[in-house]
């Protein structure tokens, strides 16, 4: 197990009974999400989480395919997909680059504040567009932090927390660094906008 793995586990029932922060910045996501879903899409999710935001766009798609690299959070996500009698969510723990998810294509893989903890983004990216069938579409939004006013504390305060087994690994990107990146990997960028202070939303369209 790695060590953001661990950290993930370890955080796994806080994280599921936390709030969300800012709830209007979420359902405007959710929103402009759902304009480039559509009913009989196969949709890969990665950095699932607890999968509340799955089990919200689960009537959006024909199935969704929820990962996360830690099993505490697969685990609460699927129990409440139960609760919620929610059949089209399939929960496995992956990473974004697993072989195990190489077995079929999907229409649209999402990613919704994953990017910036992803040590090989690059690498990250270039799989998830093999995972893409021809025209599918990559829709993310990732803290970028580097864009944030406050940035300077944070490059002090995270790298402490690290040290002590606070914070998991964290990219320190701007949201122009975000849509490089992606392009690079083989998308073009259909969408590129904010969704609060300095998180960026992007929607890019495999070519």
């Amino acid at each position: 197990m790695t060590s953001d793995a661990r950290f993930w586990d370890q955080t796994a029932e806080k994280y599921a009974a936390s709030p969300i922060k800012d709830q209007v910045a979420y359902e405007h996501t959710l929103a402009e999400t759902r304009k480039y879903l559509n009913s009989g899409d196969d949709l890969l999710e990665i950095g699932c989480g607890t999968g509340g935001t799955a089990l919200l766009l689960a009537d959006a798609v024909s199935h969704i395919t929820a990962t996360d690299i830690s099993a505490n959070m697969i685990s609460i996500g699927a129990q409440k997909a139960a609760a919620q009698s929610v059949a089209n969510v399939e929960f496995i723990q992956a990473t974004p680059a697993d072989t195990k998810l190489a077995t079929k294509s999907y229409d649209a893989i999402t990613g919704f504040n994953i990017l910036h903890l992803l040590p090989d983004l690059e690498g990250d990216l270039l799989a998830l567009r093999a995972r893409l069938k021809p025209g599918g579409v990559l829709i993310s939004k990732t803290p970028c932090i580097s864009d944030w006013k406050w940035s300077a504390l944070g490059r002090i305060a995270i790298p402490i927390m690290q040290f002590f087994g606070k914070a998991p690994y964290v990219c320190f990107l701007k949201g122009s660094d975000v849509e490089d990146k992606i392009e690079a990997a083989g998308f073009e960028i259909i969408v590129s906008e904010n969704h609060n202070a300095f998180s960026r939303f992007i929607v890019a369209k495999k070519v």
